[in-house]
C-alpha cells in the first residue's frame, strides 16, 4: 500500500514538472498554444576583483584590450545563443538585449542584462546567460593579471509578461536563511 502511495506522488510531482513526461523522460514544453505577449528579463551578477584591477581595467590599458567593450558583446551574443547551450530552452524572438556593466565599489563590477522580446515564453535564461557570459568574459580578458577574480551573485531579478506574472526579486531573500544556518553551525 505504501509503495503505491509513493509511487502516486512521484508521479503527481513529475505532472508538474514541465520538462518532464509521464514517465520522467526529459521533453521540451510545447509552446504553441501560449500567446505571444511582451517579456522582459533583468539578470544581475557581479565580478570582483583587486582594486588595482578594476582601475586598470577602468583605464581601458589592460594587457587584452577594452574589456568591457568586449564584455558586453558576449553578452549579446550569449543572449542570442542560448537555446544552443541550455538543452530545453526555446529559440526565442529576441527584440533587444542591453548590457550595463558598471564600477559598484573599488573591487566590484555589476553587470545587468536587460533582454526583451515578443513570443511564446519567457527570457529569463537569455538574461542569465548574457550575464554569465559577459562575467566569464571579464574573467578571461583580466586573469593574466589577477587569477583571484570571483563572479559572484548571478540571479534574476526581474521578469514582465507571460502566463505566471510578473516577479521582482527581494532585496535579500535568503538572508533569513544564511542567518538560520549560521545560528544553526553554532550550537554546541
Amino acid at each position: 500500500m505504501r509503495v503505491t502511495a509513493r509511487k502516486k506522488a512521484v508521479k503527481r510531482e513529475l505532472n508538474e514538472l514541465s520538462h518532464l513526461d509521464a514517465r520522467g523522460n526529459a521533453r521540451m514544453v510545447d509552446v504553441s498554444e501560449k500567446a505571444a505577449t511582451t517579456r522582459t528579463a533583468i539578470a544581475r551578477g557581479t565580478v570582483r576583483m583587486r582594486a588595482a584591477t578594476l582601475r586598470l581595467l577602468l583605464s581601458g590599458q589592460t594587457p587584452k584590450g577594452d574589456v568591457l567593450a568586449v564584455a558586453r558583446i558576449a553578452g549579446i551574443q550569449a543572449a542570442k545563443q542560448t537555446p544552443t547551450l541550455i538543452p530545453m530552452c526555446h529559440h526565442v524572438m529576441i527584440t533587444g538585449v542591453q548590457i550595463e556593466l558598471t564600477p559598484t565599489t573599488d573591487t566590484d563590477l555589476s553587470i545587468e542584462a536587460t533582454v526583451r522580446a515578443a513570443d511564446r515564453t519567457g527570457v529569463e535564461m537569455e538574461a542569465l546567460t548574457a550575464v554569465s557570459v559577459a562575467a566569464l568574459t571579464v574573467y578571461d580578458m583580466l586573469k593574466s593579471v589577477d587569477r583571484e577574480i570571483m563572479i559572484t551573485d548571478i540571479a534574476l531579478h526581474e521578469k514582465t509578461g507571460g502566463k505566471s506574472g510578473d516577479f521582482r526579486r527581494a532585496s535579500r531573500p535568503y538572508a533569513f536563511a544564511a542567518r538560520k544556518a549560521r545560528s544553526v553551525r553554532r550550537r554546541p
